[in-house]
């Protein structure tokens, strides 16, 4: 079987994810391409698609928010992402047990005793007249009747049992505003689609597609890493002769894609500025083909990174107008003026082309 180095993955996932070449792709063509883009930081999935598309205009992406064409919702690994209104229905009923399992491992003492399904069933009827309320809304609307875990428990759990939506202006570019929730079911006119057969988990299949389309070549751990979901077994079982294997260099099989790019290692790859808790970094189990292990702690605590040759080599802030990166080692004469310049770019992105400034610290 043929093995992979991590340079050999490092430009595969870079061509999935859009970050060897910027695509001429609509902007809602790219977030469903890339199964979504982490948003729990409301702004950061602008900086991605900056990174991704050429000309991206984010108007067109608050437009899509607005014409909810695209939803921010709690969805793979229970993080807040922004998904195609498409993929949401199809996906949602999928991860239900997942993001019930995740809220409970938090929580699973406050919520003893709590019958979830006659939760649910309140949480509906609460939701059921279609007004955004807080997630403090909903708990207080329902604490009567289960006084015992407090509100953010409660809270929590509604959201993860009624599929929700979280309202623009929230996520609309250079807006500010709280999280309102309202049920997918009301925002987009139809229910998330019934959960379907597990024996070949049809939906399974499409995610595990959908994955290796923009991941791949991958393990099954990365996954699971990138959905939440429990390695999706029958899935790839009932998907295995369609695929190819490979090996990584700790011995691991990988799945991909027949017809998928594996370009040559030694592609050159431009500098790339990602936004925090980007999935071409979380969307993995073993991040080692993008980032350094000493380095891994970077991408869980929501640091901007910077891409030198492909691989995670600096960090990134903005401070008055300045796009400000601070190199993790030594850039060449060569990386440091690739980094400026495309920094400075960024900074004209994010300042409407009012400043280019860019600053790299010693």
């Amino acid at each position: 079987m043929t093995v992979l180095d991590n340079r050999a993955l490092n430009r595969a996932t870079l061509a999935r994810q859009l970050l060897l070449d910027r695509a001429d792709l609509p902007v809602l063509d790219a977030v469903a391409w890339l199964g979504g883009l982490q948003a729990q930081e409301p702004q950061e999935p602008y900086v991605g698609l900056w990174s991704r598309l050429r000309a991206f205009d984010p108007a067109a992406l608050s437009e899509l928010l607005l014409q909810r064409q695209v939803v921010r919702t709690h969805l793979m690994r229970r993080t807040v992402h922004l998904v195609a209104a498409a993929d949401v229905l199809a996906w949602r009923a999928r991860h239900d047990a997942m993001l019930r399992q995740r809220v409970l491992g938090v929580y699973r003492g406050d919520l003893d005793g709590v019958d979830l399904d006659e939760l649910a069933a309140a949480g509906r009827a609460l939701m059921a007249d279609g007004e955004p309320r807080t997630m403090a809304e909903i708990a207080r609307a329902l604490t009567d009747r289960w006084p015992a875990p407090g509100p953010r428990p409660l809270g929590e759990m509604v959201t993860a049992l009624v599929p929700m939506a979280q309202l623009p202006p929230r996520g609309v570019w250079r807006t500010r505003a709280g999280v309102r929730n309202v049920p997918i079911s009301s925002w987009l006119g139809r229910e998330v689609d019934p959960p379907a057969s597990e024996a070949s988990d049809p939906v399974g299949q499409a995610l595990v597609l959908r994955y290796l389309a923009a991941f791949g070549p991958a393990a099954t751990a990365d996954l699971r890493a990138w959905c939440g979901l429990a390695g999706l077994p029958a899935a790839v079982a009932a998907l295995r002769e369609t695929l190819v294997s490979f090996r990584d260099e700790r011995g691991r099989e990988l799945l991909d894609l027949p017809a998928a790019p594996r370009p040559d290692p030694d592609t050159p790859a431009p500098v790339r500025f990602l936004p925090a808790f980007d999935n071409a970094i979380l969307g993995y189990h073993d991040r080692s083909r993008i980032i350094d292990h000493a380095h891994r702690g970077l991408s869980v605590a929501g640091e901007r990174v910077v891409l030198v040759d492909g691989r995670v080599a600096a960090t990134w802030t903005v401070e008055e107008a300045t796009v400000r990166v601070a190199p993790l080692g030594r850039l060449s004469r060569a990386e440091g003026t690739a980094v400026a310049e495309q920094g400075e770019a960024l900074a004209s992105f994010l300042s409407d082309g009012g400043s280019d400034r860019v600053r790299i610290d010693n």
